[in-house]
């Protein structure tokens, strides 16, 4: 059983409806097709899965706020030779046939190092991660997972529903923004463990009142902020944190989140090899049992008690003549200042020391850049400065809270920022 909104849709129901959908759309057992999927309602995205999942045949999810023209460029670019577009009846696509093969759950990359690309991994695959993933992270057994996040995407779909449904459980799936009525669920379910992003959950953290706890918190996809993880973590009775990537899926979860850089224990069906220490931090290469190596292109370490810890993206570190600066301990320091509440740091070319330091921030109030310039001359070391410091009315961030800091600076170089806020004035 799922649950969507304040409607309840039974195991007999997805059965019917999608031995119905498999019908009326053509599917048959060991089909080929690749199919992308957008429709603007929940139940008839998952639907329309199950019969494709059911089928054998490969499914590209796309998420229900994209416009057809976006839409429809994303099923081409995937190799889709079907799209079904909010309708049953499909578009067929002119795309080079491929070989058959088995069918596979298509995802675009998040995009935060450069152009998306697809990614295909097999059912197989994806039961291997749900089976490893139920079987290692035992604490929500009891808990009842609240997704409000897009099921399109594999946290929400496959750590969110597809494990609940492994475990017996029913998902309560959030489809609205507003963090209120989430609350109101949240408060009116036993024993919830919320599926969610960064943003969202720092959000609701602040809107708690005094001594109000969410039963447990689920984070991924991206590094918290210091200041967030202490609200979020303050506002948890229980705090988890799961780590992974489009090409491998969850690679580690963490069940007991202390720290906002300890990603988790690695899931028994994947390796991962890194640095050994913090001086020692390596590339994270993950591999499946006979399985190519999976280059995350993060800077991480494992401790001795197997904690994965992460450090950076490594491309988003910025050399300053010869010294390396992670964008994360700028950020800290500059949200540590009072009235700021976020902050991206990010590389720009500078024909001295190579590259530099540039800060985007978001704020309650007008703030000053020489304020934070003169509160990171306190806090951070000379090559660690910010060399351009604007306030934008919000930090750009993804659909799924992470931040694109190369799609930041492209944007900044274009001179989208560089109007000021009012009252910022240097």
């Amino acid at each position: 059983m799922i649950r969507i909104d304040d409607r309840f849709c039974d195991h007999a129901y997805f059965s019917e409806t999608s031995a119905r959908l498999a019908a009326q759309v053509g599917l048959s057992g060991r089909d080929t097709g690749r199919y992308a999927v957008c429709f603007s309602q929940t139940v008839d995205w998952l639907s329309l899965f199950f019969a494709i999942r059911q089928a054998g045949a490969s499914v590209l999810p796309i998420h229900p706020g994209t416009p057809y023209s976006a839409a429809r460029k994303l099923a081409i670019g995937a190799g889709c030779n079907r799209l079904f577009y909010d309708s049953l009846t499909a578009e067929v696509l002119e795309v080079p046939e491929g070989e058959p093969g088995p069918g596979t759950l298509l995802q675009m990359s998040s995009g935060t190092t450069g152009a998306p690309k697809c990614v295909a991994r097999n059912w197989e695959e994806i039961d291997a991660e749900i089976d490893s993933y139920v079987r290692t992270f035992r604490e929500p057994d009891d808990m009842t997972p609240v997704i409000a996040c897009p099921t399109t995407h594999s946290y929400g779909l496959i750590c969110g529903i597809l494990v609940a449904l492994k475990r017996g459980q029913t998902p309560v799936i959030v489809n609205t923004a507003n963090p209120k009525y989430l609350l109101k669920v949240l408060r009116e379910t036993e024993r919830p463990l919320l599926y969610s992003s960064p943003t969202i959950l720092h959000t609701l953290a602040r809107l708690l009142s005094q001594g109000e706890q969410i039963h447990a918190t689920m984070t991924s996809g991206t590094l918290l902020p210091e200041p967030w993880f202490a609200d979020i973590r303050a506002k948890s009775r229980h705090m988890f944190q799961q780590y992974g990537c489009s090409e491998s899926g969850c690679i580690a979860i963490n069940p007991n989140v202390t720290a906002a850089s300890d990603m988790g224990f690695v899931l028994p069906h994947l390796s991962a090899a890194t640095g050994g220490s913090a001086e020692d931090a390596g590339e994270i290469v993950v591999t499946r049992a006979a399985g190519a190596a999976i280059h995350t292109r993060d800077l991480g370490y494992r401790r001795a008690d197997g904690m994965l810890v992460f450090v950076s993206r490594l491309d988003d570190m910025i050399n300053v003549s010869g010294l390396n600066v992670y964008p994360k301990d700028v950020e800290d320091a500059v949200m540590a200042m009072p009235a700021i509440t976020d902050a991206v740091a990010f590389r720009k070319a500078d024909r001295f020391a190579g590259e530099r330091v540039a800060l985007l921030f978001s704020a309650g109030e007008p703030v000053a850049p020489q304020a934070v310039r003169e509160w990171c001359s306190r806090h951070l070391a000379s090559h660690q400065l910010p060399m351009e410091i604007l306030q934008v009315e919000a930090v750009p961030r993804q659909a799924n809270g992470k931040i694109s800091r190369r799609d930041v600076a492209a944007r900044h170089m274009a001179g989208e920022f560089n109007r000021p806020v009012a009252g910022a004035a240097s």
